[in-house]
């Protein structure tokens, strides 16, 4: 596969999954995603790492806003934030956004592609914490079914979707990494910048 590497399986959530049912009402304190960003409508989200705010003068969103700051939610989430603090480490990173991200039952994520200085420089993370039936996940014209436990990292400058084919939410935590130079698994250079061709400087 070209635009999909499996990190890890089997990886233990339990910490997660038992921070997440004791802040269950955490889905509720900040809707802007499903409400501002159409293809996430049908998802809710609690967020951990956020871009900063107010945004730097002349940004009229959060896309090539690099520096990143903990929410409120965070507090509540300290094995989360560590477990992808860890990730990050093990990558020679540094750890940048992250989120909780919930999929409605029989609902997707419509097609889109994360554009902007921010994404382009990073990795992009997705840990199934439940998910029944499986996560169908589609970057370009590969597509994978991510299972609870599994770690992956999946090219997100590419045209991509999610469905969830369960009657039950699919959740999964979701975390940027900003490589060390040149180990980046789907990171794309700088634009005018020399690639190898596919737009891509693929390591690691």
């Amino acid at each position: 596969m070209l635009n999909f590497t499996r990190i890890a399986e089997k990886l233990d959530t339990g910490s997660v999954l038992d921070e997440l049912a004791a802040t269950s009402n955490a889905w509720d304190v900040d809707t802007s995603r499903q409400r501002n960003v159409r293809c996430q409508r049908h998802t809710r989200n609690i967020f951990l790492r956020a871009p900063v705010k107010p945004l730097p003068p002349g940004e009229r969103n959060s896309n090539n806003v690099h520096e990143s700051r903990l929410t409120r939610q965070a507090q509540y989430f300290p094995q989360t934030l560590a477990l992808c603090r860890g990730v990050a480490k093990q990558r020679g990173g540094d750890l940048g956004r992250a989120m909780l991200v919930a999929l409605l039952p029989k609902r997707k994520v419509t097609a889109h592609v994360d554009v902007g200085a921010y994404y382009r420089i990073r990795d992009r993370f997705h840990l199934v914490l439940t998910s029944v039936c499986g996560s169908p996940v589609t970057s370009g014209n590969e597509t994978v079914v991510m299972r609870p436990g599994e770690l992956w990292a999946f090219d997100n400058k590419k045209r991509h979707w999610a469905f969830n084919p369960s009657d039950e939410p699919r959740v999964h935590l979701i975390f940027d990494v900003l490589p060390p130079s040149g180990l980046g698994l789907y990171v794309y250079p700088k634009p005018g910048a020399q690639d190898d061709g596919a737009g891509i400087v693929a390591a690691g």
